[in-house]
């Protein structure tokens, strides 16, 4: 039996996040850190294993009954991982080739999915101060300063010609021939899933990836998002990203757009 995503649970999650984002900062102080690479030669820090071990326990408190995939302990056996209806998925450092040059482009993602939706999520910039969360049939909300926009009302001018955001540390082969076929742009690059935070926000129109990605790059900030008003399109099929419906934790290629892009 499965319990539907408790809206107690987001200012939670939110908490969680930034305890996540106050033990990775201690290590970005630092004059030095070290960094090793993983199997797949994407690098590691102690910041990654800081923040995976505040979110684990904390969702451990919280939930004890649902499952954590985490970025940092994602040896579940697909055998296993299957019967999962819910978990909650998460990357404790969402960019950490950012986190290494020190630009500040980095988050913590924690996601909720249920049924293969990624139904509830929450971004959180530590070096930004910015906190994106949000969760489907509640809103969407940026928490900065003190301050708290609802990004489900907003309703930003639509530019000209569409913004279009692109990864600062991976370029991939397709993008070209999408830019191509779209027409006049403008693009920006920004590293982290803070590029599906600029669409929620209403500061970019598009985000096409058209390269790889994994599960817990995309699920925290496409909740944010989708609760926005936006969408993250499957570029092959049409239909909305989903989760845990396969043994690899690839996600396909995709298309993301801002709510004021999709009604022109």
């Amino acid at each position: 039996m499965t319990t539907p995503f408790n809206p107690t649970w987001l200012p939670q999650i939110v908490a969680i996040a930034e305890q996540a984002g106050e033990a990775i900062m201690a290590i970005y102080a630092q004059e030095t850190f070290a960094v090793a690479a993983k199997s797949d030669d994407s690098p590691v820090t102690a910041a990654d294993m800081a923040s995976h071990h505040v979110i684990v326990d904390a969702l451990a408190k919280l939930t004890p009954n649902i499952p954590v995939m985490s970025e940092e302990a994602a040896d579940i056996p697909w055998a296993t991982r299957r019967q999962w209806s819910q978990y909650w998925l998460i990357d404790p450092l969402d960019g950490t080739k950012e986190f290494i040059k020190r630009n500040g482009e980095f988050t913590v993602n924690i996601a909720f999915i249920d049924h293969h939706q990624a139904v509830a999520g929450v971004v959180y910039a530590p070096a930004l101060a910015k906190c994106y969360y949000g969760a489907k049939g509640l809103g969407a909300w940026l928490s900065q300063g003190g301050e708290l926009v609802d990004l489900a009302s907003q309703v930003p001018p639509v530019p000209k010609v569409p913004r279009v955001v692109g990864s600062r540390s991976h370029v991939s082969p397709g993008l070209a021939d999408y830019l191509a076929s779209l027409g006049p742009h403008t693009l920006l690059s920004i590293g982290s899933s803070l590029k599906f935070c600029m669409l929620a926000e209403g500061a970019a129109e598009i985000y096409p990836r058209l390269g790889l990605t994994s599960e817990w790059d995309t699920a925290a900030a496409q909740a944010v998002l989708e609760s926005a008003g936006g969408a993250v399109i499957n570029h092959a099929t049409g239909l909305p990203l989903a989760y845990n419906q396969k043994e690899t934790i690839l996600n396909p290629y995709f298309i993301a757009t801002a709510k004021h892009w999709q009604i022109n």
